[in-house]
């Protein structure tokens, strides 16, 4: 009987030694493959190889372009309000994005006399009161994104709150996955 109670447990000894060791292994090369940051230097070395690309050579020239300098100047002016995350009032010109545009659910907004495409990430649950919006709504918005880029002749703000007359309709819900 004892031989036979030694005969279950030596496997399982055996196995169980095997699986924690498995596990250290792999503790240990995920320590090995995160990467430091880079630093100011290998970025700036980095970009500066991008520019001399086709692409690169493209978006400086939209950079410089009357198209590119008023979408820069319209980033530009939000910019303190989105670093800052305070509230800035909008008005809804159109309730479709520009022709071509792929940037999911979202509308033309003029905030402090510019023209910027506001883009949201609705849920189900959220998109009848996005829905509801009508052209000359006045409402309130927070960000903490804005963008641009050389096909879209407005920069492109993603937004997390969004009220109007003085109640939510659109609160940015965090993915479940935590990214």
């Amino acid at each position: 009987m004892k031989k036979v109670i030694y005969a279950l447990i030596l496997p399982l000894v055996v196995i169980s030694g095997l699986v924690f060791a498995n596990r250290d292994i792999k503790n240990d090369t995920s320590k090995e493959s995160i990467t430091k940051p880079r630093c100011a230097a290998e970025r700036e070395d980095e970009r500066k190889k991008w520019e001399a690309t086709p692409e690169g050579i493209k978006f400086k020239e939209w950079e410089a372009s009357p198209v590119g300098q008023k979408v820069l100047s319209g980033a530009k002016k939000i910019r303190p309000h989105i670093s800052d995350s305070t509230s800035m009032e909008a008005v809804v010109t159109s309730l479709s994005l520009p022709p071509g545009s792929r940037l999911g659910f979202g509308v033309m907004a003029r905030i402090n006399g510019d023209d910027y495409i506001v883009t949201f990430q609705p849920e189900k649950s959220q998109l009848e009161q996005l829905q509801s919006l009508k052209v000359d709504d006045k409402i309130v918005l927070k960000s903490h994104v804005v963008s641009y880029a050389p096909k879209y002749s407005y920069p492109i703000v993603s937004v997390y709150y969004v009220e109007r007359d003085g109640k939510m309709i659109y609160k940015r819900v965090p993915p479940k996955d935590g990214c």
